[in-house]
């Protein structure tokens, strides 16, 4: 799901929030989860951010970051931390948490995805992963109730870094 069709005029907009995980497995659903509440928000953002739904898709979404100023990866963190903590991570972070060794939580998951960025010099400046620790990784639907209580916040980390990045795409630039 790309709730921005500039990629049908050749134009890229310049920031990708790019939600990962499999929705069918409990909280391990929780990227595209984030990106549905995130998209509602910037309903009129479109042009400057472009929301797409990865899923588990991996390295098939190399192509989505090539040429962004700022992504936001939305998705489950297997930090060890309490069920439902969220987590932000940017600049040196996100590289060490793409190559380092903790579990990924599903297959198709933002660690590939980054350190093959990387490698390929594709990753912008500008990377953050916003993420929460999974408690269940059932089959359904549903979050559990620790990720669920812990989604607003999450949401309001993700906000906090586009809006931040619309400001700063909003300023004229200096000659």
């Amino acid at each position: 799901m790309s709730t921005n069709g500039s990629a049908r005029f050749g134009y890229t907009a310049p920031i990708l929030v790019l939600g990962l995980g499999n929705t069918p497995a409990g909280d391990d659903g929780l990227g595209p989860v984030l990106l549905d509440e995130l998209a509602k928000q910037y309903r009129y953002a479109g042009g400057f951010v472009e929301f797409v739904n990865g899923g588990t898709k991996g390295l098939d979404l190399l192509g989505q970051i090539a040429g962004r100023q700022a992504i936001v990866v939305l998705d489950a963190l297997a930090t060890g931390s309490k069920p439902g903590t969220v987590s932000v991570l940017e600049g040196t972070e996100v590289l060490r948490y793409a190559t380092g060794d903790s579990v990924a939580v599903h297959p198709g998951d933002a660690h590939e995805l980054l350190a093959t960025a990387a490698f390929l010099g594709d990753l912008p400046e500008h990377f953050y992963v916003v993420g929460m620790q999974p408690g269940d990784l059932h089959q359904g639907e549903v979050l559990s109730r620790p990720v669920q209580k812990s989604l607003q916040l999450a949401v309001a980390q993700a906000q906090k870094i586009i809006d931040g990045w619309l400001v700063e795409l909003a300023e004229p630039m200096q000659a």
